[in-house]
């Protein structure tokens, strides 16, 4: 069974997948376009439901003119401090500063470690000179990827990777085994419908609380829930939406949150699911097999 985190809804996320510390912020998206063709597609909100260029994003620090600066390339384990970095225009040579605010924020930051056993989700803070922060902490050693999701002002959406060591004797866990029910803070979330090579298809997450359904979601930065998936060995990544929105008159809030989704290969990948009820978010999170 799958393991999951909580946090505050105005807050970091503070919780634990598989044994390991979670941090959380949010990050709101909707069905949409898909921005960012090639190797590094996400469109700043990458494979979008409903269509079906899958190209992953956040396999390179460089793509679309612009190229991810990691000032922090290494941190202990264990221990929290500012996780900084900026946004170089390839053109200039120059800090990106002019962003196009997508569903509520400039920039969404995520932190995975190799072994998708750790997942964190942030909001950082920028800076006048376009240098960006985050307060981090992981809690085990080894290597991290962190991925940037941002919309340059009139220029496409973009996601772009880099590579994060937390310092110390590192120790790579299996991943979690696969599984369609995922436990979280009293919450079973199910998970129906299957991950596709090269076909959308509907993945349908059900939240339920104590044997009831849970029929009042709560908007969270425009949506009801969010999906991120993470492929396990290069670490691909997919941010996929829900195909409603609240107040589109025909998406409910809850007890289901459907996605369409197409994985860009067969294999492994790793979905977290994000959702808000009674004021708090929650993380459930899934190991499923594509193909």
């Amino acid at each position: 069974m799958n393991s999951a985190a909580q946090v505050p809804g105005n807050g970091q996320h503070h919780g634990q997948h598989h044994g390991h510390h979670q941090e959380h912020a949010g990050h709101g998206a909707h069905t949409g376009h898909t921005g960012q063709g090639g190797p590094g597609a996400h469109g700043g909100h990458d494979a979008h439901a409903g269509h079906g260029d899958v190209a992953p994003g956040g396999l390179h620090a460089s793509h679309g003119g612009h190229t991810l600066d990691l000032k922090t390339p290494r941190l202990p384990a264990g221990e929290r401090v500012a996780l900084r970095f900026g946004v170089v225009v390839d053109a200039t040579g120059g800090r990106l500063t002019s962003y196009e605010q997508q569903h509520g924020k400039e920039l969404h930051l995520i932190v995975a470690s190799r072994d998708l056993t750790v997942y964190r989700h942030l909001h950082p803070v920028r800076e006048a000179d376009g240098i960006w922060s985050a307060s981090l902490e992981v809690p085990k050693a080894g290597e991290y990827r962190i991925f940037a999701d941002f919309k340059p002002d009139g220029g496409e959406a973009l996601t772009l990777g880099a590579d994060l060591v937390a310092e110390g004797a590192a120790e790579p866990a299996e991943l979690p085994p696969a599984g369609a029910v995922a436990e979280v803070d009293g919450y079973e979330v199910r998970l129906d419908g299957k991950l596709s090579p090269g076909q959308a298809g509907e993945l349908t997450l059900t939240v339920g609380r104590d044997g009831t359904p849970v029929t009042d979601l709560e908007p969270y930065l425009g949506a009801y829930g969010h999906l991120v998936a993470l492929r396990s060995g290069d670490l691909a990544y997919l941010h996929v939406h829900p195909s409603g929105e609240p107040g589109d008159g025909r998406t409910l809030p809850g007890p289901e949150i459907s996605f369409l989704a197409t994985a860009p290969s067969a294999g492994a990948y790793r979905l977290f699911l994000d959702f808000q009820h009674e004021g708090t978010v929650r993380t459930a999170a899934f190991t499923v097999q594509a193909g």
